[in-house]
């Protein structure tokens, strides 16, 4: 599904503030010391709490075996200032319907600062630009209400409650799924384009207005208070 652009360690994506990268061995230590607290690992399906150290190496040559095969699209996001720094993950993965599942962690101390949504935006932008695709689905905890947010300033829709899986939390639980239509996805970036806002905030912006990244993102209006999302 993934093309051969995104299957070489030097793919990346940039958006004003982020880059998204492959991750490397180098960014362990942030990956425990971040996905590991239980505010990040409880709103997500596969990460451990408390993660054990032995488990993040691993983590890392999977999510790079699977991106050089072509089978999902890992990718850690970071400051464009400081790319050596990973904050958090975001991921495609194919499902057997052929639309794509996206999920995403952000550590802590990034929340709040529409990084979750930026990094969304760039990697949708980017999947429908790259590949043939009707649309791509996520979905979050309903105990999630910030992650809910992200995805809704992006241009998902909800499609109704259901009880998951979520493995590393232990049994089935009640989340949300969501979808994003290749056909609404060009619309917002049209009215985007045209100065509308489809999303716009309840409260005023805290953070300096970023304008469009690569691919074709259009600026957005984002904030939110908590970022993760089932990973």
């Amino acid at each position: 599904m993934f093309p051969e652009l995104t299957r070489d360690d030097v793919f990346r994506l940039e958006t004003r503030r982020l880059w998204l990268r492959w991750p490397r061995m180098a960014d362990a230590n942030a990956i425990l010391r971040l996905a590991g607290e239980k505010a990040v690992a409880e709103m997500t399906a596969s990460i451990p709490h408390p993660y054990p150290p032995q488990a993040v190496e691993p983590f890392i040559f999977a999510m790079r075996k699977g991106n050089a095969l072509g089978e999902h699209l890992a990718l850690a996001i970071t400051p464009r200032s400081k790319p050596n720094e990973l904050i958090g993950m975001i991921s495609a993965h194919r499902q057997a319907t052929g639309v794509p599942f996206i999920g995403y962690w952000l550590g802590t101390p990034h929340w709040g600062k529409g990084c979750a949504t930026e990094a969304v935006q760039g990697l949708i932008d980017s999947l429908f630009s790259l590949i043939d695709l009707p649309a791509i689905e996520a979905d979050t905890r309903v105990i999630n209400p910030a992650s809910r947010r992200v995805l809704e300033k992006s241009g998902f829709r909800s499609e109704g409650s259901f009880l998951k899986s979520l493995p590393a939390r232990g049994g089935l639980f009640p989340c949300e799924q969501f979808r994003l239509d290749r056909s609404t996805w060009a619309a917002l970036k049209s009215w985007s384009a045209s100065g509308w806002a489809h999303a716009p905030e309840l409260e005023p912006e805290q953070e300096p207005a970023r304008g469009a990244p690569a691919l074709g993102i259009p600026p957005r209006r984002q904030q939110e208070q908590a970022e993760p999302c089932p990973a």
